[in-house]
């Protein structure tokens, strides 16, 4: 077991991670909560003030903002239903079971989403007080308000960190590990004997790299929340969509890898006693699949640039990769053509290889991928005018007036001296 020292230092290491970050911002949220209710209620430990603090001090301001208002939702609404139980019938084995049945509907209906239980709960700790049901009813209701607001302010002062660095490292880890996997496939087409038992386990390692899209999926979630009502950003929609169009991509290539390397494990398993490929072949399929690494790991910079010439760089290195996959490519399926038959029966096999390299590198396509972009955006912003139309108009507003004055000018008569 490490000392106590060591593991100061790895936190220390660590003290930029959202997970590091996140513990530090909720625990002087909570505690500012609990000093300020002290200060503005009569309540001897408020610790509800804290709670709701915890809670409502997300990672990002966005999730800041939209937990603070359903978790004061779901307590107003608990708090409501308990005062009028309390004034009809009071408390007993079936008014608390009709209570909670109540509770919980009410909670669907106002939308207060992971806070539905919030609403049963307030409503049974009220509707528990035998005594001053009313005072305790307005100082839970206080207590919510004071935690809410403590903890937005404390995002709105201490704005959250932008999550988009964190998020590329995680799109480039998923590429640095396809690379990886593409790079011994390729030494694998060279060896004179592949055991279909170490092609096997890189089929394995394929697999895991497809399921782990969805742990990268929750980073950009992250990313693109930390992106939402933030001072600091100032092209968000642009960068949401830069960075989901490319795990997007990353996405289906981690696919077509997967189908790729059953391709290998099914030519492995029916040539066990010669080459995975011809001498001819194996060195020109090396060379193909070492050039679609190459295009990855050059595909993963790109998205993940945040400067231009760094993104023009990676733009630059990912065109010359996918040049040259291309023609390695056209090359290795010219030889595979030429030996089709003295292997006959896997026609099929030599074909899908190369049909999932063509899917590959179509997905990786600079014109494509400018195409998808202008396509995301286009979508976003219509998205974005159909949902706050009013903010549309009174934004066109000035270029309505002034395109109606340009107008009116070049219609009046010219003033004669």
């Amino acid at each position: 077991m490490p000392d106590v020292p060591e593991q100061l230092v790895h936190l220390a290491k660590r003290r930029s991670e959202p997970v590091v970050v996140q513990t530090i911002r909720s625990a002087a949220a909570a505690t500012i909560s609990y000093v300020v209710a002290l200060w503005l209620t009569d309540v001897t430990a408020p610790l509800l003030a804290p709670l709701t603090a915890l809670l409502v001090v997300q990672v990002t301001l966005y999730a800041t903002i939209t937990t603070g208002v359903r978790r004061v939702n779901s307590v107003i609404a608990g708090v409501l239903i308990a005062t009028g139980f309390s004034a009809l019938v009071g408390l007993s084995w079936w008014s608390l079971g009709l209570l909670i049945l109540i509770s919980l509907t009410i909670g669907h209906l106002v939308r207060v989403s992971e806070f539905v239980p919030e609403v049963a709960i307030s409503a049974m700790l009220v509707l528990g007080v035998t005594q001053g049901v009313a005072e305790t009813a307005i100082d839970r209701v206080a207590e919510t308000v004071i935690g809410a607001v403590v903890g937005l302010l404390f995002n709105i002062i201490f704005v959250p960190p932008v999550w988009v660095g964190s998020a590329g490292h995680d799109i480039e880890d998923q590429a640095r590990r396809m690379r990886e996997l593409l790079r011994n496939l390729s030494e694998e087409a060279e060896e004179r004997r592949s055991p279909v038992q170490r092609v096997s386990a890189k089929l394995s390692e394929a697999r895991r790299l497809d399921q782990d899209i969805a742990q990268v999926d929750a980073s950009i979630i992250q990313a693109e929340e930390s992106l939402r009502f933030n001072p600091r950003v100032k092209e968000p929609l642009v960068t949401r969509i830069v960075l989901r169009t490319g795990l997007d991509t990353l996405e289906v290539c981690a696919v077509i890898l997967r189908t790729l390397t059953e391709t290998m494990r099914d030519l492995a398993s029916r040539r066990t006693d010669e080459p995975l490929f011809p001498e001819e072949v194996a060195p020109a399929l090396r060379e193909l699949l070492a050039n679609l690494a190459g295009a990855v790991d050059s595909f993963a910079t790109l998205i993940t640039s945040q400067v231009s010439t760094a993104a023009d760089e990676a733009e630059a290195f990912l065109a010359v990769e996918l040049d040259a996959a291309r023609v390695s490519r056209e090359h290795v399926a010219h030889l595979l053509l030429e030996r089709v038959q003295e292997h006959p029966q896997q026609w099929q096999l030599h074909g899908s290889l190369l049909a999932e390299v063509d899917r590959m590198l179509s997905e990786l396509d600079i014109d494509k991928r400018s195409v998808h972009l202008a396509e995301e955006l286009d979508r976003a912003s219509s998205r974005q005018r159909e949902r706050f139309p009013r903010l549309r108009r009174i934004a066109d507003t000035p270029f309505r007036l002034v395109r109606r004055a340009k107008r009116a000018v070049g219609m009046s008569p010219g003033r004669q001296d």
